[in-house]
């Protein structure tokens, strides 16, 4: 659905940006701007701000920022269209309707009828475990240790003996054969409709907005298979949803615990750990890495201790490496899972056992040295080689040496033998030929050029201080910025400047759609210059602007072909150094 930017200006307007934040952050005000505590990432010292001027947002320690539309979309983990109605509706905008296609409005509607049936059976399941025939599920819940309160905040339930209990319950509801076959609730072919799960304790899976989206099912006494999920549908892919993370998402801690299980996930939320989330019978996918980076940058494998479990950490390690996850995995030993443990030795001794996680370079180095005999010298020399294939993983050479200093700490070799051995294994592998490459010269990350840092803090500048537009409007103009992103944020600001009415807010919406260019503007509209003095801040202005111009024509100059449009660029070039240029 398309809305018009007129339409989204008006949205965005309409919700002041102070008051929609409060709602999730608390908010103290100093001077112009509010301060509060990142809720993006944990932090003890408020970095957090918020400027109704600008009416937007910007954290000085994890540099997210932006409008009140990306704050939904950040935090609920909205889409851009979710966070315009929630905020449409919260103002009383009405949006149109008319624009989309009968397609896609079938489309909408049959995946809002879904969602409507799975929250009707998630009730139905819930009112079930507390019936007559709900007894068995329930005391199988309550002697797994989980509370009333644990019971309730996950929606648990029961789907009863009777193949047919569901279907007759939604049909009464009004949910046609279409609907409740597309969500997976029923079967229904030649012989009539079933449900698919009966005699089951019942775990709604939500996604990250909490909107029940499929469930799991564990069978109550014998029957094949243990535990049943529902089929992937229209609103429910179990590669991309990650159980429990509708409220790990709000847990704001540095790392997100990973598990195998429901009952792991919901043991450890009920102890604390509401940072816990698991994939839904599924191995761990790059689906699930990216849904979680969205969310952290450190991940803590909580895997059962025996080899399966062993096996899917070594499976996700590289998953969340190739997603920009670093992962440690947690000894859970000498218990099974992670319920078992906290049952066993508490939530104290956990807490402990995460602080100790080992890193996940050094956990798969570990299986790897148990699958050797070092006693056979033969086999010994093979681990050592192996181990040194691994460490070429490394690129960077820094990076690579405290991993070898790691490895030769934990299996007893001689450093000097083990860089060695690194060395001349990548000079066989060659330069260019994967990890190769690090035993040679590794490249340098371009920094950005001073040109670029001038035009930023150009930008920067002409929204911060009102001055500064009537002492550059005769020298400078969006063209000047020969940095594609800077030239077109610019073009906008020279706009809304010249009309009287420059808004950051608005300006944003225009990168939304792109998320490096959306945090690096949003980052022009919240840099702080004030640390400069006034003397400071009139010369470096002026140089600033020279250097910004000089580019500016020595990139025309370069590309020019016409002659007397080359001797006016000179002219202007030569004329540089004499231009006054003054914030007074």
């Amino acid at each position: 659905m398309y809305y018009p930017d007129e339409l989204v200006e008006e949205v965005r307007s309409r919700n002041d940006i102070v008051d929609v934040i409060s709602s999730y952050v608390k908010l103290q005000k100093k001077g112009g701007t509010y301060f509060g505590l990142c809720p993006f990432h944990n932090e003890k010292t408020p970095s957090f701000s918020v400027t109704p001027g600008k009416q937007m947002y910007y954290c000085f320690g994890c540099g997210a920022g932006g409008n009140v539309i990306t704050f939904l979309m950040e935090y609920e983990n909205y889409t851009f269209r979710e966070a315009l109605e929630s905020l449409a509706e919260r103002a009383g905008v009405e949006l149109p309707k008319g624009e989309e296609s009968a397609e896609a409005r079938r489309q909408a509607d049959l995946r809002s009828r879904i969602l409507e049936a799975n929250k009707e059976a998630g009730r139905y399941f819930y009112y079930q475990l507390k019936g007559p025939g709900g007894k068995r599920a329930y005391e199988y819940l309550t002697g797994r240790g989980l509370t009333e309160e644990t019971i309730r905040r996950f929606g648990i339930g029961y789907s009863n003996m009777y193949s047919d209990d569901l279907y007759r319950y939604l049909k009464k509801k009004g949910f046609p054969d279409e609907i409740l076959k597309e969500s997976g609730l029923v079967k229904i072919g030649e012989r009539g409709a079933h449900d698919r799960f009966w005699n089951r304790a019942m775990f709604p899976i939500m996604d990250a907005n909490g909107k029940i989206i499929g469930f799991g099912g564990r069978v109550m006494g014998e029957g094949e298979p243990k535990y049943l999920n529902s089929p992937e549908t229209r609103v429910f892919d179990k590669s991309r949803n990650l159980y429990g993370l509708n409220y790990a998402r709000t847990a704001r801690k540095p790392y997100m615990l990973l598990c195998e299980g429901y009952m792991d996930v919901i043991s450890m939320h009920q102890a604390g750990f509401t940072n816990a989330v698991a994939s839904l019978g599924t191995a761990f996918t790059p689906g699930h890495a990216n849904l979680l980076r969205r969310y952290t940058e450190q991940a803590v494998l909580t895997y059962d201790s025996d080899g399966a479990g062993v096996k899917a950490a070594l499976r996700a390690i590289p998953i969340l490496k190739e997603a920009g996850i670093s992962a440690k995995v947690l000894n859970l030993k000498p218990y099974k899972d992670p319920d078992e443990f906290i049952k066993a030795l508490g939530r104290e001794a956990f807490e402990e056992r995460i602080g100790q996680a080992k890193n996940s370079f050094l956990f798969e180095t570990d299986v790897l040295y148990g699958q050797y005999d070092m006693g056979d010298p033969e086999q010994k020399t093979a681990f050592h080689n192996a181990l040194a294939g691994k460490l070429l993983q490394f690129t960077e050479r820094l990076e690579r040496e405290n991993y070898m200093e790691a490895a030769a700490r934990q299996y007893l070799i001689d450093y000097d033998s083990l860089k060695s051995l690194v060395n001349a294994m990548g000079g066989r592998l060659g330069p260019g030929n994967g990890p190769g490459r690090a035993a040679g010269r590794t490249e340098k990350k371009e920094k950005p050029d001073g040109i670029r840092q001038s035009q930023k803090i150009l930008l920067t500048w002409l929204i911060e201080d009102e001055r500064v537009y009537p002492a550059v409007k005769g020298i400078l103009s969006p063209e000047d910025f020969t940095e594609e992103l800077y030239r077109r944020a610019a073009g906008m600001v020279y706009e809304g400047l010249e009309a009287g009415s420059l808004s950051p807010a608005d300006i944003l919406n225009h990168f939304i759609n792109d998320e490096d260019e959306y945090k690096e503007v949003a980052s022009l509209f919240n840099t702080s210059l004030s640390e400069l003095s006034k003397e400071e801040r009139e010369k470096a202005f002026a140089e600033t602007v020279k250097r910004v111009k000089r580019h500016s024509l020595e990139e025309k100059i370069r590309n020019v072909t016409d002659i007397s449009l080359l001797q006016t660029l000179m002219k202007e070039q030569a004329g540089i150094n004499g231009l006054h240029i003054s914030l007074n």
